[in-house]
């Protein structure tokens, strides 16, 4: 029995020692935490200062309990059983007490590290600043460059001799007198229109749509200031992103991630809308080149502009609340930029080619294609301009290789050029042979077309249009007796359009009908010289009257044109591009033309062929036949 006792007092004495340890480490640990003085304020604050020097277990304890879960209202002493659960408890709390501590010190570490990063940044902007105000970002490097940019600005050709001869006021556009002035209507007025300017290239359409709008502000009804602006582009060029990366014309919004706003800009995360063109020409006029040209989806985002005067943005980064958006951002995100302008579009194009959607907003000009007269003018004008006399052969020999105004004056520069360089000095004249050496170092061939002008049974002169510009199209016809008795063929050129062969169709239904023969007799030939690559209905009536005159044997007049469409029945129905016939026949040195009857209206008012009008196909074979 007191062996028992013994072993029992022995178990007590280790298990007292281990919870002194364990209060011990306790206490080491808060040492380590708080510090020795800061223990000793906290433990007298709390009242636990005597019970933490105390020798007694269970009020040392009961300070670490006051000191740990900081209560001072903790007043009971635990017993010797009490205090390992207690122990246990606040060795938990402890290590809680720890790992948020531990937790503090990382989260007070990085907020150090960035602030000390945001004060580098401070002091570089702050740097950078203080190097703008002081000298720029200039180095000897970039000096260097500028100097060289500025000495390349000093060194230059005297100029273009184009922009010499170009015309400078509206009285030297030579040509397009009706041009210039349904023009002039159309933008001096006090409502100004949309215009879509047609005609072949090279006669002047962009000179005479600029010095327009300069004479229209001189009219006290004109809408144009002072300060209305020129804005020109080209349709052939005017290229865009769909996704609104990029657009010229309208505008884009510069993204702060993907496009690249400015720098101050993008750090903040702001969209930044660019302006285009419409914005540059509002209150003025925007002329667009080649307007045919343009991508159709560019020409449907252009004509909503027309109708709101306005370019809209949008962009997902903006954000209407956002304090560091400029004002100037704000406006033009919430009403737009400005864009009411004129627009002017000129094409070398038909109508029927542009967008139907286009030529419902604006008015429509015609340009007329220039005469050889015209181009002799033109070339004495700008020989005038560069203080040469041209002799009037020059003059009609370039007229001879061209019928473009801007391709007259370069060759007439051409050829100021070679007489420079031949003469070796300020050439003052101009003669024929210096004109004649430059078209045929240029390899051009004439525009006047080269026609027989003798009268033979089967031969006509129909006429037909390329581009703006009229031709004179010789036809001929030969009949033969059918190489199969009954079974006659007719000859067509393979190379025409079917509109074209079913002219010859019914040319042949009119000859039945007139001359009451049976052509299964005859092989008929029918041949447009030159290729015959044409189509459309208007060469009927000339056909029928080519195979008429070979069949009858009867002559044609060889100073007269033929055209119009021919109906089963005879008639001579309506056909297009009257204006542009005349021209070519009076190219050709023609001097009457027939037309349908209903074409009356389209003839235009100028100088040129006596004009018949033909109702039925009798009525064109009493005009013609000799």
């Amino acid at each position: 029995m007191s062996e028992q006792a013994e072993s029992t007092k022995t178990t007590g004495r280790r298990s007292s020692t281990a919870l002194e340890r364990r209060v011990d480490a306790l206490e080491q640990v808060l040492i380590q935490i708080y510090g020795p003085e800061r223990l000793i304020l906290r433990a007298g604050k709390l009242q636990a200062l005597k019970q933490l020097r105390s020798e007694d277990l269970g009020l040392k304890v009961l300070a670490l309990e006051k000191l740990i879960l900081d209560d001072p209202g903790i007043t009971h002493v635990p017993t010797r059983r009490e205090i390992p659960k207690i122990l246990s408890r606040l060795e938990n709390e402890l290590a809680d007490m720890i790992a948020r501590r531990t937790l503090e010190d990382e989260l007070e570490k990085k907020i150090a590290e960035r602030m000390q990063e945001r004060h580098e940044e401070y002091v570089r902007d702050i740097r950078n600043q203080i190097l703008k105000e002081d000298g720029g970002p200039e180095t000897p490097e970039t000096l260097k460059k500028l100097e060289r940019l500025a000495q390349l600005d000093g060194v230059g050709l005297r100029g273009s001799a184009l922009d010499v001869v170009r015309p400078a006021t509206l009285d030297e556009v030579i040509g397009q007198e009706s041009a210039v002035g349904s023009l002039m209507a159309k933008l001096a007025s006090p409502y100004p229109q949309h215009v879509l300017l047609y005609g072949p290239p090279g006669i002047g359409k962009t000179t005479v749509a600029r010095l327009v709008l300069e004479a229209s502000k001189k009219f006290p009804q004109s809408p144009f200031g002072e300060a209305a602006s020129f804005v020109e582009a080209d349709g052939t060029t005017l290229r865009w992103d769909p996704r609104e990366v990029t657009n010229p014309l309208l505008g884009s919004v510069h993204d702060p991630i993907y496009q690249g706003a400015r720098r101050e800009l993008a750090e903040s995360g702001i969209p930044e809308p660019k302006t285009g063109l419409v914005t540059e020409a509002h209150g003025g006029i925007l002329f667009i080149d080649e307007i045919g040209e343009m991508d159709p989806i560019l020409q449907n985002k252009l004509l909503k502009v027309l109708e709101d005067k306005r370019v809209r943005f949008d962009s997902p980064y903006y954000d209407p609340d956002d304090t560091n958006v400029p004002q100037y951002v704000h406006k033009l995100f919430q009403e737009g930029a400005p864009a009411d302008f004129v627009l002017v579009g000129a094409t070398t194009r038909h109508p029927e080619d542009i967008a139907p959607a286009l030529r419902s907003r604006c008015a429509e000009i015609f340009f007329d294609p220039l005469s050889p007269e015209d181009i002799e003018r033109i070339v004495a004008e700008a020989g005038r301009k560069l203080a040469l006399e041209v002799e009037p052969e020059a003059a009609r020999i370039i007229s001879q290789y061209t019928l473009e105004g801007r391709r007259a004056v370069t060759l007439l520069v051409d050829a100021y050029s070679t007489a420079y360089l031949e003469q070796g000095r300020q050439p003052t004249v101009i003669d024929g042979k210096t004109a004649q050496h430059v078209i045929s170092r240029s390899r051009l061939s004439p525009v006047k077309p080269s026609i027989t002008r003798e009268a033979e049974p089967g031969r006509v002169f129909g006429l037909a249009v390329a581009g703006y510009h009229g031709l004179v199209l010789e036809i001929e016809a030969a009949v033969f007796a059918a190489h199969e008795p009954g079974r006659g063929r007719w000859h067509f050129n393979d190379t025409a359009g079917s509109m074209a062969k079913d002219s010859v169709f019914n040319a042949e239904a009119c000859l039945r009908r007139i001359t009451g023969r049976d052509l299964s007799q005859y092989d008929i030939h029918v041949n447009v010289i030159g290729g015959g690559n044409i189509d459309g209905p208007s060469a009927g009536v000339a056909i029928f009257t080519a195979v008429y005159s070979a069949l009858t044997q009867t002559p044609v007049r060889m100073d007269t044109a033929l055209t119009g469409e021919l109906s089963l029945s005879g008639r001579v129905k309506p056909v297009g591009g009257i204006s542009e016939k005349i021209f070519g026949a009076n190219q050709a040195g023609l001097t009457r033309v027939v037309v349908p009857k209903d074409n009356a209206t389209d003839v235009p008012s100028v100088r040129g062929p006596e004009i018949l009008f033909a109702d039925t196909i009798e009525e064109v074979l009493t005009e013609v036949l000799l």
